[in-house]
């Protein structure tokens, strides 16, 4: 089994029929040989139903209600730990969003560090504390 983030990007396209990334997600989810445990947060979540349609919204979230993604609660203990990721992360080309931040904490939480993700250049310059790179499925 693979364990992986999953970031609103590809929640979008998984929900969004329209969304040139969907056929790829979707294929990801639906290889039997391939199961994959997937971990978000109610940030990605709530970013991906601000981007999608009305039906679409509503599948995903029936999707998450399920079981689909193993929502893990961001503690109001670690905002401030993730506001200083963000202010780390940003730069006049690029910048860490809640969502992201969300996303980092759980990988040091869990040392979970592969992950769903179309924001390939900011994750590929993201770095936990001990070093670790984040594997971009």
């Amino acid at each position: 089994m693979i364990v992986a983030l999953l970031d609103a990007g590809p929640l979008i396209a998984l929900f969004d029929t329209q969304d040139p990334h969907h056929a790829r997600f979707r294929m990801m989810l639906t290889q039997p040989e391939v199961p994959l445990r997937l971990h978000t947060t109610w940030p990605c979540v709530t970013e991906a139903t601000h981007l999608l349609g009305a039906r679409e919204r509503i599948g995903l979230l029936r999707w998450v209600s399920a079981g689909g993604a193993q929502i893990f609660p961001v503690d109001v203990a670690d905002v401030m730990d993730m506001t200083d990721w963000m202010l780390r992360y940003t730069s006049e080309r690029t910048e860490m969003d809640f969502a992201d931040a969300s996303l980092y904490w759980v990988a040091m939480e869990t040392g979970i560090t592969r992950i769903m993700t179309l924001d390939v250049r900011d994750f590929s310059r993201y770095r936990l504390p001990d070093g670790r790179a984040f594997e971009i499925m």
